[in-house]
């Protein structure tokens, strides 16, 4: 894609300025990102616009290879391409799985049909409408003390891939705001009480379709105590002796980064 720099305006159809169409096809939920188009019968889904160069989802038929082996996962494909294109290809997983699983109304079984003027799939029966799902999630680092002496609470969840421990996370639940979320969670998790909760950032994370919103919060009182369904060990560490964090791809990496750097 042109202009690493250039901003993703997300839309319903190109604009009259497009210079250039880049295809993300997806493959299952892998993606080969080049600039041909859908094979007939194809479907595919506009996302929106990155500078001038629009941009397609492209649902690739199962048993279809039109990357020849050369898809990967969006966690490999991280890196590799400038960020501003690895969260498009996110979107495009993201959109390309909604369509896959909305092809019928939720309340009465018809087929669907998308929604002329909006990113939905409509009922022709009962009109329900279907948006894409977004799932918000908390995420939070916690600390206490102060200085030299701060530490932050660290948990390795039961499902991780190795040996690495990152900030506390969990889904909001139909009723609470976010501040609430996190004391919950935090709570559940590992036992402690917080207070002083503070947003920092968000990031869209498309495994698989979740809104990660970024937290600090201050320790309050309580010892940690595990709920071992979800967190396998938890422990407060100082800056100077941290185990094993995410990589960059994570917002918990710049939350963890952020406070070890004192920004």
């Amino acid at each position: 894609m042109s202009a690493s720099d250039a901003t993703f305006r997300p839309s319903l159809s190109p604009a009259d300025s497009a210079t250039e169409h880049r295809y993300i096809h997806v493959i299952g939920a892998k993606v080969f990102i080049d600039d041909r188009p859908a094979e007939d019968g194809w479907e595919h889904h506009f996302l929106g616009m990155h500078g001038d160069v629009a941009c397609w989802g492209i649902d690739v038929p199962h048993g279809e290879d039109p990357a020849y082996g050369a898809d990967m996962d969006l966690y490999s494909l991280f890196g590799r391409v400038p960020q501003d294109e690895w969260a498009i290809a996110g979107r495009a997983v993201q959109i390309i799985e909604w369509a896959r699983t909305h092809r019928f109304c939720g309340r009465c079984g018809e087929p669907t049909q998308l929604a002329p003027n909006e990113r939905a799939y409509i009922c022709p029966a009962c009109k329900l409408m279907q948006f894409p799902r977004l799932s918000p999630a908390i995420i939070t680092l916690v600390t206490r003390g102060e200085g030299d002496d701060e530490e932050a609470l660290l948990a390795r969840g039961v499902n991780f891939r190795g040996p690495m421990f990152s900030c506390l996370a969990g889904f909001v639940e139909a009723g609470e705001n976010l501040e609430q979320c996190v004391a919950r969670e935090v709570h559940e998790e590992v036992g402690v009480v917080v207070d002083n909760v503070q947003y920092v950032a968000s990031q869209p994370w498309p495994f698989p379709n979740s809104l990660m919103l970024g937290f600090r919060a201050k320790w309050v009182s309580g010892d940690i105590v595990c709920d071992t369904t979800e967190i396998a060990e938890a422990a407060w560490f100082r800056r100077d002796e941290l185990p094993p964090i995410p990589p960059a791809i994570s917002i918990a990496r710049r939350l963890i980064d952020d406070w070890v750097f004192q920004r």
